[in-house]
């Protein structure tokens, strides 16, 4: 089938989306850009319970920690640890380019470098929203495995991209230091009732939260339409990226802002739970949250990226929403 998105030409326009039949197994947008029915194993995305998957087990797993040990506890002292930002200086573009020091054994694309990734996707947006530059940049910065490659390059690339206060950083709990669940993942709130609809439920009961009469009812510490920026999330890159770009001082919109956070809120913006959180502000931005999330999950394109050609204009974008040097 086909996906025609149609656009608005307001802030915060709503996605419709159109499907007619097609024989191919892909799903196009404008410009080239594929969503895939499948992903690399031959099943549906996010179909966690699909007996035949190979990494069902791996994944369930996975989950089993996450559930476990995504406490109230545990992200106030990963908020407090990474709210430093006192380890390493470098640009948005340099840390785009250290991505291809890195061999992902887990990415079906290997003979891609991971920069052109990133700018496929942002490419797509690019087309599709030509006036929302600011899209385009998200697009580029906001990789769900962006801090899990940082964590590898510190722990096994130090001379690349180190200052000279070398010792300093060294002392600092490394960016390897994190297990993957602590990294990646479907991001949910900590603090309230974990909802029925995150995937592998049932591993909460083995969270510390979970009997917490503080933490274990519908709105537990927070209140009705308190806005997510004063609820805490389980922690990982979303929450780590947008630390980074608010505490450098972005001139990124609240959207972008957003997007750069809750992308991996799938609780949310997939099934429809804890909306008695949003504010008036948070409703806005999840419709350009369900726009990005068409490209994001599903990023996948056949067009090869010319890096140097597009990279002049993603420079001016940098330039324009962040400062030269950025502080992680």
């Amino acid at each position: 089938m086909t996906i025609l998105i149609e656009q608005s030409d307001h802030f915060g326009a709503e996605v419709e989306a159109k499907t007619e039949p097609i024989n191919e197994r892909e799903l196009v947008l404008d410009g080239g850009f594929l969503i895939p029915q499948t992903n690399s194993f031959g099943h549906m995305f996010r179909a966690y319970n699909d007996a035949g998957s190979e990494r069902r087990e791996g994944v369930e797993n996975f989950y089993r920690k996450n559930h476990t040990y995504q406490s109230v506890d545990f992200v106030k002292k990963m908020r407090e640890e990474y709210a430093k930002l006192n380890r390493v200086e470098m640009s948005i573009w340099e840390c785009c380019e250290l991505l291809n020091e890195v061999v992902d054994e887990s990415d079906p694309d290997l003979d891609e470098p991971q920069i052109e990734h990133l700018l496929q996707t942002a490419e797509a947006i690019r087309r599709d929203y030509p006036d929302e530059d600011w899209l385009h940049l998200t697009g580029l910065i906001h990789d769900r495995k962006l801090l899990e490659k940082l964590h590898f390059l510190y722990h096994k690339h130090l001379p690349v991209w180190l200052n000279a206060d070398l010792g300093k950083v060294l002392n600092l709990p490394s960016f390897g230091g994190l297990p993957q669940w602590a990294v990646v993942g479907d991001t949910f709130p900590v603090g309230c009732r974990f909802d029925e609809s995150i995937v592998h439920h049932k591993y909460f009961k083995e969270n510390p939260d979970y009997n917490n009469p503080a933490y274990n009812t519908k709105y537990g510490i927070y209140s009705e339409r308190c806005g997510l920026n004063n609820v805490m999330m389980s922690w990982g890159h979303d929450d780590y990226m947008y630390l980074v770009a608010k505490e450098n001082s972005t001139t990124l919109p609240s959207a972008a802002l957003f997007i750069i956070r809750y992308h991996s809120f799938y609780a949310l913006h997939r099934e429809g739970a804890y909306k008695h959180l949003l504010n008036d502000e948070d409703v806005e931005n999840l419709k350009w949250l369900h726009i990005f999330n068409k490209y994001d999950l599903y990023s996948k394109s056949k067009v090869r990226i010319d890096v140097e050609r597009v990279k002049p204009y993603y420079l001016s974008l940098i330039e324009k929403y962040f400062p030269a040097k950025l502080k992680w």
